[in-house]
């Protein structure tokens, strides 16, 4: 028989900042109990005390942040912290309007991960796949909508937010009905098909007094925050160029994004608009000339209607110039490139929505040295809808809101017409940093 030979010294140490005492007491209790007489009546007695315990909880005020003991020594990496989400009656309701691939694949499971927002509500025009999915995320059957019916949304107080996941043509309509429901709006992007659209869909939230956002996910994310705060700072000097990417071999089957109707063009606002807003966003200037070429692969069915692929170059009032490439028939390749005085950080890839890798290079004491940064690993969809739920309890406006969406479709014409024309085209001048932003996410999501 195992004999107790540890110290009671060792069992009364004072406990770490923040640590559970009753589970400390708990361990002590049953740790002794493992190696002493009397086993078999020491853990019954510790679970009736354990039992009594949840039956009189006490009640609780102020965020529900748990906390805990560090697992590592000082020398190690810091672990991550406990996930703390809202209690589910505060988190924000969601409707999610769209149950296509982006939902399904990605929305939807993110709200697995998020800590002020819920889904509530669907709306799409299949029926049989909306009872399914309603079913998988424990949505009321009378909080599924029809297209038709999409206005009766405005009957239901759970939903706070709707966000829209649809065709780019359909974004302009739903986010007016939205608004008239009286619904906050997150809607992907591209905010719409023209500068016109863009304005009215701002002019409706703001009438009807709710918040727009627009969903740039790679503003939340936290390596391209890293890398945003590296050139704001300018721990390289000055930036002197950016090389953006964003391409990738569409399927030959006539979806929706090959029909200019819907879509609104090709490649440039599905995929080219990543390198136009995430140079807008590393920088916080906008571009003062952009001049474009686009080219299409005659006899390919998928660029009957919308462009194949797209170069261009943004010019900044500080000097930076942009090359920016996309593509809709090229493998593969979303990153990017800054380069300043001294030293340079890659993305690579930049624009996915899992897997992303930053590197930085520079030369201190004339020595080339890489560094890679720890990627957080959030998902971008938590953090996006996380900071709407944000601005909806603490009434502030999104960090990317509607003028955000119609700045990127000003530049997008110009894009357009430069190619069109074959030549440069000026843009208005825009003096302040961060024109057309709102209030940065808090640091704990970046």
């Amino acid at each position: 028989m195992l004999q107790e030979n540890t110290s009671a010294a060792a069992f009364s140490e004072a406990p770490e900042p923040g640590y559970d005492e009753s589970r400390r007491q708990f361990i002590n209790h049953a740790g002794r109990g493992l190696l002493a007489v009397g086993v078999a009546t020491a853990l019954p007695i510790a679970a009736a005390e354990a039992a009594a315990a949840t039956n009189a909880l006490p009640p609780t005020t102020g965020p529900l942040d748990v906390k805990l003991p560090p697992l590592e020594a000082p020398t190690d990496p810091k672990g991550a912290d406990p996930f703390n989400p809202d209690a589910p009656e505060r988190r924000v309701g969601y409707a999610i309007v769209g149950l296509g691939h982006l939902t399904l694949n990605e929305i939807l499971p993110a709200f697995g991960q998020s800590k002020h927002a819920k889904p509530v509500a669907l709306v799409s025009g299949d029926a049989d796949k909306m009872a399914k999915v309603a079913k998988q995320y424990g949505i009321k059957p009378g909080s599924c909508y029809s297209y038709q019916t999409y206005d009766k949304i405005k009957d239901n107080p759970e939903v706070e937010v709707i966000y829209i996941v649809l065709p780019n043509a359909m974004h302009h309509e739903y986010v007016l009905r939205g608004a008239k429901a009286g619904k906050h709006i997150l809607c992907e992007k591209p905010m719409a098909n023209s500068v016109k659209e863009c304005e009215e869909m701002i002019e409706a939230c703001k009438k009807a007094g709710k918040k727009l956002m627009i969903a740039y996910r790679i503003q939340y994310e936290p390596l391209n925050r890293m890398a945003q705060k590296a050139v704001r700072d300018k721990i390289y000097g000055a930036t002197k160029l950016i090389q953006m990417v964003n391409c990738q071999n569409q399927a030959h089957d006539q979806q929706w994004r090959h029909k200019k109707a819907l879509a609104g063009g090709g490649s440039l606002p599905d995929v080219g608009l990543y390198c136009l807003n995430t140079t807008r966003f590393l920088l916080g200037e906008e571009p003062t000339e952009v001049s474009a070429q686009i080219y299409s692969t005659p006899g390919d069915d998928r660029f009957k209607e919308i462009e194949e692929n797209v170069t261009f170059t943004l010019k900044f009032p500080s000097g930076v110039l942009a090359q920016c490439m996309t593509g809709y028939g090229s493998f593969n390749n979303k990153s990017y490139a800054v380069f300043g005085e001294a030293g340079s950080i890659k993305m690579d890839p930049a624009f996915p929505y899992h897997g992303l890798h930053q590197e930085r290079i520079h030369a201190p004491n004339g020595k080339q040295v890489k560094e890679t940064p720890n990627d957080p690993g959030k998902d971008q969809f938590a953090l996006e809808m996380d900071h709407m739920a944000e601005c909806v309890r603490q009434n502030k406006t999104p960090y990317t809101p509607g003028e955000e969406g119609l700045q990127d479709q000003r530049i997008m014409e110009a894009i357009y017409q430069s190619a069109r024309e074959n030549k440069p085209v000026k843009l208005p001048a825009v003096a302040k940093p961060d024109a057309f932003r709102g209030e940065a996410p808090k640091e704990e999501e970046a």
